[in-house]
Formats: structure tokens, C-alpha cells, sequence
């Protein structure tokens, strides 16, 4: 029997049955063959590839995987009062969640306190509302720390409420060497994607630094950045550009932290990532696996690491919020699951699902119930967790991750040529590449070249509606009250000296930590320690490259 090649197959099978589209493409609108077999593989496929666990963790970076633990079930939650909540902290825990993941205000993210003008109608309303230490304490009230790890989704103000979070743990008599977490504090994706800043982006990576050399020598199961393409995707990026931008950010914090004098295996170990999960099945899966190749051969090529675990690209991932639709939202449980999958497929060590209703509101309390019992399905029923990389040596798999790793390795030469992450940051390349990508899908949308079901296809004249969290507004009342209280009751004269050794931290160039910590001990608020940041570096302004 001869031997027919991939081409002669085609020719044959496609010269009589013509295809449904002409042509076919991921979300990301990356085309696709009809067929993948051994000849897209290439040469080197075996050591490509290679054993979970093992360089360059192509397969995942544990050898025995979800057979050996599952996956850590890290629901995002946080709305009103640190009291409410804990409450749902307490709930998701009681219902099986297995690590806990705070969503913060949007005063809290831009370290204003509740009290500003310029949080008057956003406290509560988008997470939590953290402004003091005693905040802090009841947001955490009745939980163990050193026996839950936890997630904070904060990066211009991450510093503080790391120290705070360090506090109450002082406080509560846990040593900072048993406390395991992670603080995104992912700056440079601010200024590419979600706009949430104080200070340009020299200082906040500074800050950033500061935080990565404070870890790594006094908190050391703690991860001091989530380096997060997570945003980057929801800002309308492809699933290369998300993969190229993230480790390209990774990339500019390693540079930076050796510049202080650290070698990369002090700290690299604890570094961790954060990617979206979106639509496409395949694509999404081989993105995880490429960001694997990549980081464990561009640490080990550029940084001479030694240690494998600073090759381990170790990541949390979230279903794609982008993606979910305010029309028919029971749609979205079964978009959530087909992401989740992919996430569990590609090898992540955390996960987050999506509430069906976020496009309306913050996740009801059964919402948030349904998108955890869709990760303990995929977990405890589905079987999917029981062999280590079942689609290893998928043809299409692995040719997709080879492209996708080889298009990503492009962008960051381009970046490279730029002069690193930072300067092509200043100069809105990673923007403007984001804003194109997400124009052009826009338009395939609207001309319906790609479908969204139950928006451009399948619409209903009529829907039900469909219960949704409001927060109350009484929220904001009390949490400004609270942070007033909390300001006449301090010592005037030891909030002015911490506040004074931040500053001074900030002009000398010393580790910051160390003085926000005793500023948070001085329970000096989240607004006034970025005050000091904001009269120190000064105020970004968005230069708006569109």
C-alpha cells in the first residue's frame, strides 16, 4: 500500500466535498487546517513535548498533575462591606471552594479612601471596600490564614494591602513564613490593558520590585506578583498577543529584580502567572502549554536560571468574562464550562468560573454557587482530571502550541527592539496592537463572520429577567463613616512620622515595604499611603493612543 501524504488526502477528499465556510478561524482569528497529522509536527516533536513535569513543561509542570491534587477551586468574590463579604468567603468555603480570591473596589484600587470625592458612588459596588487595617481584620474575621491561601486582584495599591493582610496576620499570631497567596500586582498591565494606576510606569515597577525583593526574603510562600494576561485578553487582545504581552511583562520583572542585585533563582520560584480562558476550545488550551515552553526556555536562556522551579510557569486562569452575554445569561453557564475545560485540559493550578449573571451585576449568591459546582462536576464527575495531559500528542494540539509560542516569540523580539516591555509601553505599542485586534473583531462580529449566540444569531424577541445582586447604598455611608472614625482616633503624630518615612523610602530608593508596614501598623488608610506615592512619583495620565 503506498504511503499518501497530508496533501494527496486533501486533494483528494476536498476535490469532491466542499467545505461549509471558506475559511476557517479561531477567535483569535488564527486559520486552520482541515487536518493536522505527524508531518505538521516537525522534527525535535519528541523533546518538544517532552514528560510532564519535566523541562520545558510543555505537559505541565507537576508529573503526576490533577492525579496528585486537584486544581485550587479560587472563586473571585468581594462586594460591599468587608463584613458582607466574609460572609460570602465563608459560604464558598463551606460549599467546597478551596482557596479564597478578593475582589476590591474601584476606590480601592485607585487608593483613594471612601471618604474622597472622587470615590463618591463606587464604594461596595465593584468589590469590596478596604480602606484600614480594621477593615482589613473583618474582611478576614474567622478564617484561618495559614490554613487557606488567598488571591488579593490589586496592583496599584497591592503594596498596602499586602502589609495589611501582613498585619492582621501579626496580629493574629500566624508568621508571615506560613501564609501562602498571591497580590497580582501586575503593573505593567495596567498601562496596557485595564487602567487602573497611580504613578508612571518606571515608579510602579519599582514598586512592584520592592515588594518581590520584600517576599522573598521574609514571606517566602507568598507570591509576590500574578503576572497577568488575564486583562490583556479582556481588553480585546488575541490569544498570541495575550500569551507575547504576559511574558514579555514577566520578562521586564525579572530584568528588573536582577538589576537590584537579586539572582533570578532568589526569587523566580515564586513568581506566578494569570491567563484568560476564552471561546476557543483548542486555541485556549495550546496557549497554556506554549506560555509553559516559553517562560522555562526564555528564563533559563536570558536569565541563566538553574533552579527548575524558576522555569515552572505556574498559573491561575479565569473564564473569559468578555465573552459572556447579557442576553439569555443562562447561555454563559455553558460557555463557562467549555473555558473551564480548557483550562483544566491546558494544565492550570487554579481556577475561577464566571457567574452566569456578571454582565448584569456582582454574582448572586446562587450564581456564584452554580459556577463552583460547575468546576467540582468537571472535577469529581467528568474523569478529565484522572489522566496527566490526556490531549498530549493531539496533532492539532501540538501544532497549534508550536505556532502559537513561534507568533509570541515574534512579538516579543519586536518589543525587544523597542527597548523591553516598559519603553514599549510608554511608546502604546502593546496598546495600539490590542486596539486593532479588537476592532477587527468587532467588525467580524458584525458582519457575522464570527457568532455569538443569542446576540448576532439565535436572538429572542422576549427574555425573562433574572435575579441579580443590587448593592445596597447604604454601603457607602457606612464605610465613610468608618474610615472617618478610624482617622479621629489615631495618634496625629505617629500617622505624620509614618507617612514621613514613606516618603523619605520613596526619595532614598530604599525597599518601601518596611515603612508601609509600619505606616498600616500606624493604621495610617489606603488613601493617604497613595497620596504620598501620588506627591512622590506623580499622577499617570492616560496619553490615550487610540
Amino acid at each position: 500500500m503506498t504511503k499518501r501524504s497530508k496533501a494527496d488526502w486533501l486533494r483528494e477528499v476536498y476535490s469532491r466535498s466542499p467545505e461549509r465556510e471558506a475559511r476557517f478561524s479561531t477567535v483569535s482569528d488564527m486559520e486552520v487546517e482541515p487536518l493536522y497529522t505527524a508531518e505538521d509536527l516537525g522534527p525535535d516533536f519528541e523533546e518538544r513535548l517532552g514528560f510532564p513535569g519535566e523541562f520545558p513543561y510543555t505537559r505541565g509542570v507537576y508529573p503526576s498533575m490533577y492525579r496528585g491534587r486537584l486544581w485550587t477551586m479560587r472563586q473571585f468574590a468581594g462586594y460591599g462591606t468587608p463584613e458582607d463579604t466574609n460572609r460570602r468567603f465563608r459560604f464558598l468555603l463551606e460549599q467546597g471552594q478551596t482557596g479564597l480570591s478578593t475582589a476590591f473596589d474601584m476606590p480601592t484600587l485607585m487608593g483613594y479612601d471612601p471618604d474622597h470625592p472622587r470615590a463618591l458612588g463606587e464604594v461596595g459596588r465593584e468589590g469590596v471596600s478596604v480602606a484600614s487595617l480594621a477593615d482589613m481584620e473583618a474582611l478576614f474575621d474567622g478564617i484561618a490564614l495559614d490554613r487557606v491561601t488567598t488571591s488579593m486582584t490589586v496592583n496599584s495599591t497591592a503594596i498596602v494591602l499586602l502589609a495589611m493582610y501582613l498585619v492582621v496576620a501579626e496580629r493574629k499570631g500566624v508568621p508571615w513564613d506560613r501564609l501562602g497567596g498571591t497580590i497580582q500586582n501586575d503593573m505593567l498591565k495596567e498601562f496596557i490593558a485595564q487602567k487602573e494606576w497611580i504613578c508612571p510606569p518606571e515608579p510602579s515597577v519599582r514598586i512592584v520590585v520592592d515588594v518581590i525583593e520584600f517576599c522573598a526574603k521574609h514571606v517566602p510562600r507568598w507570591h509576590p506578583v500574578s503576572i497577568s494576561g488575564y486583562h490583556i485578553r479582556e481588553a480585546g487582545s488575541t490569544a498570541v498577543q495575550e500569551l507575547a504581552f504576559t511574558i514579555a511583562d514577566g520578562l521586564a520583572y525579572v530584568e528588573a529584580t536582577t538589576k537590584r542585585g537579586l539572582h533570578v533563582d532568589e526569587f523566580a520560584p515564586r513568581l506566578s502567572f494569570f491567563f484568560n480562558l476564552h471561546n476557543d476550545f483548542l486555541e485556549e488550551i495550546a496557549k497554556l502549554r506554549a506560555a509553559r515552553r516559553l517562560w522555562a526556555r526564555l528564563v533559563q536562556e536570558r536569565f541563566g536560571a538553574k533552579n527548575p522551579r524558576s522555569m515552572m510557569l505556574r498559573t491561575h486562569a479565569q473564564t473569559a468574562g468578555c465573552s459572556l452575554t447579557a442576553q439569555q445569561p443562562l447561555n454563559n453557564v455553558v460557555r463557562v464550562t467549555v473555558q473551564a475545560l480548557a483550562g483544566i485540559l491546558g494544565g492550570v493550578q487554579s481556577l475561577h468560573t464566571n457567574s452566569m449573571d456578571e454582565t448584569l451585576a456582582l454574582p448572586s449568591e446562587q450564581a456564584a454557587l452554580l459556577a463552583l459546582r460547575t468546576q467540582q462536576i468537571l472535577a469529581e464527575e467528568s474523569g478529565v482530571a484522572n489522566i496527566v495531559d490526556p490531549l498530549g500528542g493531539s496533532y492539532a494540539l501540538e501544532a497549534l502550541t508550536d505556532r502559537i509560542e513561534r507568533e509570541a516569540r515574534d512579538y516579543i523580539a519586536r518589543i525587544d527592539a523597542l527597548g523591553g516591555m516598559i519603553r514599549a509601553v510608554e511608546l502604546g505599542f502593546p496598546q495600539k496592537e490590542i486596539a486593532e485586534a479588537a476592532y477587527r473583531y468587532q467588525q467580524q462580529l458584525e458582519r457575522g463572520e464570527k457568532v455569538v449566540v443569542g446576540v448576532n444569531k439565535y436572538r429572542l424577541p422576549e427574555e425573562p429577567p433574572i435575579e441579580i445582586l443590587r448593592i445596597d447604598p447604604e454601603v457607602e455611608k457606612i464605610q465613610v463613616r468608618r474610615v472617618r472614625e478610624r482617622k479621629a482616633s489615631r495618634s496625629p503624630a505617629r500617622v505624620r512620622q509614618a507617612l514621613a518615612a514613606v516618603r523619605e523610602a520613596a526619595r532614598s530608593g530604599e525597599n518601601l515595604m518596611p515603612s508601609v508596614l509600619d505606616a498600616v501598623r500606624a493604621e495610617c488608610t489606603v488613601g493617604e499611603i497613595s497620596d504620598v506615592f501620588r506627591e512622590a512619583f506623580g499622577e499617570y495620565r492616560d496619553p490615550a493612543w487610540i
